[in-house]
């Protein structure tokens, strides 16, 4: 199993939301300006990683980063990039549908080369399982884009402890990346590792075993919606409870308070109880808004500050009862 340091845990900025509407068939001026704004405002609180995918507001959101890189000497040497590959949205007459054939993979690489303007990426992850995948296919793709300087890494995102296995046995590159769906709000990677053997356990839609395999084999844990889509740092609702107060509510008040305990911003708050994990976890966060991106500033320092009690305090709030 890896050690766990204050230095492996980083937060990623995830660029799905620059370049527009995601029906505007074409970016503006304005759309390239925020990006540029955004990338500044993650520079500064330390990202280096950008998360981008193929997919992305249809491709606008690497179009318009690549438009930044141009006109901004240095930036691409400053900064490591991740795109994604393998879902196919869909159009008329097509369904939307996953494409993780060694063709697929090696025309949406080159596109995605071509709208970021650079030769290469440092990361390449496989955005969603694909039923019909070829491990060989994938193997013979990466391997190429590989040697072509194209990617340097591999990872994978949305993947079970059993299909990263499955995958890496075909593999000469490790997987180095899982990027998952994880955050105070959405605790099913969590909850899986506490309700084995409890009946609750049977609502919990997470592979059990996917966080230790990715811990023991190294591989990150990237979680994307980390903010919760500020739920707690803005938007709290929900349905009462038999206090007459929201497990939404609470924990925002909760987040709130420990904001001010520790001197931080609630986004702090809420992307260190994640960082506080065991498994090194890398927050990807995906406001285009500076203020916010700005907020989330002090998140490793929170990390290490928040006590054992006050993050099962966090945990036991959000979930809205008591653990097993």
């Amino acid at each position: 199993m890896t050690e766990t340091t204050a230095e492996s845990r980083r937060l990623i900025y995830g660029c799905m939301g620059l370049g527009g509407p995601w029906d505007a068939p074409e970016y503006g001026t304005g759309d390239i300006d925020q990006a540029a704004a955004a990338i500044e405002a993650a520079e500064g609180i330390g990202v280096t990683l950008f998360d981008h995918a193929d997919i992305y507001r249809g491709g606008k959101s690497e179009a318009v980063f690549g438009e930044v890189m141009a006109r901004t000497p240095g930036l691409r040497e400053r900064i490591r990039l991740q795109t994604k590959c393998g879902i196919r949205l869909g159009s008329p007459g097509v369904p939307g549908h996953y494409n993780l054939s060694r063709d697929a993979i090696l025309e949406r690489v080159n596109g995605s080369l071509e709208r970021l303007k650079t030769d290469y990426v440092d990361v390449l992850l496989l955005h969603r399982p694909d039923p019909l995948l070829d491990p060989g296919e994938v193997a013979a793709a990466v391997g190429q884009l590989m040697a072509e300087g194209k990617v340097r890494q591999l990872g994978v995102s949305n993947m079970s402890a059993a299909q990263i296995a499955y995958l890496q046995d075909s593999l000469e590159t490790p997987i180095v990346a899982n990027q998952l769906e994880m955050s105070l709000l959405k605790r099913d990677w969590l909850e899986s590792t506490v309700l084995v053997n409890h009946p609750d356990g049977n609502g919990i839609n997470f592979p059990h075993g996917t966080l230790e395999h990715c811990m023991r084999q190294g591989i990150e844990l990237q979680a994307y919606g980390s903010l919760a889509r500020g739920l707690y740092t803005g938007a709290a609702a929900g349905e009462e409870s038999a206090n007459g107060e929201s497990p939404e509510t609470a924990t925002a008040e909760l987040i709130a308070a420990l904001a001010q305990e520790h001197h931080a911003t609630p986004e702090a708050v809420l992307l260190g109880w994640l960082m506080k994990h065991p498994a090194g976890i890398s927050p990807v966060i995906g406001s285009t808004r500076p203020d916010r991106i700005a907020a989330c500033t002090d998140a490793a320092r929170v990390a290490e500050a928040l006590t054992r009690t006050q993050w099962y305090s966090l945990w036991t709030t959000a979930r809205g009862k008591a653990i097993p």
